[in-house]
């Protein structure tokens, strides 16, 4: 594993802290730290949860979000698909069309692979939605159904974003931020998922985008421009 690959082409475009279309990519120790941290996350997240009980402060955690006022709920929906599967194809279709074949193939492995994963962590770590462990949940929109541990909306999200951080300028990357965090912050909003679930979620998406950023690498990242 490289600790920095030589840079060989062109700088950055001024003011845009992008890498160049031919920068070569490496792979980083720093990569294997979001791997490991994700994995702990999930871990460390998992360890309280069960099935027909809820600690204090998570319970007071989500309240905090989810007692808000209520907004028109387009203004909810809309920020929360950011995390839905059909985003998959889209961050991987728009990768393709900036000829930036490497990063789609991982926006392809990332998402796919955590949504299939987080299906896989619902059955081993069994807990209903917030309605289940709590009274006077306040749903926005439909009811969801199913086990809510983890999240894969805050799963998907989490782990295209950190596929994609080291191929984006300076502005895309505080984009792919508030992103994640609407996502975070919207699931529990609208009564789909309780605190841990969100943790886990983001977790699991930093360990697969760990993962994939070990498999195929990545630029280097991007100095930011003066």
């Amino acid at each position: 594993m490289t600790a920095r690959p030589p840079r060989t082409s062109a700088a950055p475009a001024a003011g845009t802290g992008a890498p160049p279309r031919d920068e070569p990519v490496g792979r980083y120790w720093s990569d294997l730290v979001w791997l490991l941290l994700g994995a702990a996350l999930l871990l460390l997240s998992a360890l309280p949860v069960h099935a027909d009980s809820i600690s204090g402060l998570e319970a007071d955690a989500f309240r905090v979000v989810n007692d808000l006022p209520s907004l028109p709920f387009a203004v909810v929906w809309v920020p929360m698909q950011l995390g839905n599967l059909l985003v998959v194809p889209a961050a991987v279709l728009a990768a393709v069309i900036a000829r930036r074949f490497r990063l789609a193939i991982g926006l392809a492995l990332a998402g796919g692979a955590v949504y299939a994963l987080a299906k896989v962590v619902k059955h081993y770590v069994l807990r209903g939605r917030p309605g289940t462990v709590l009274d006077d949940v306040v749903v926005r929109g439909a009811t969801a159904h199913g086990l809510g541990f983890v999240s894969g909306h805050i799963g998907v999200v989490t782990a295209l974003a950190l596929v994609a951080v080291p191929w984006l300028p300076r502005w895309g990357r505080w984009v792919l931020a508030a992103a994640v965090a609407a996502v975070f912050l919207a699931r529990m909003y609208v009564g789909a998922h309780l605190p841990l679930d969100m943790i886990g979620g983001a977790g699991l998406g930093l360990a697969v985008g760990g993962a994939v950023r070990l498999l195929l690498g990545r630029p280097r990242r991007p100095q930011t421009a003066t």
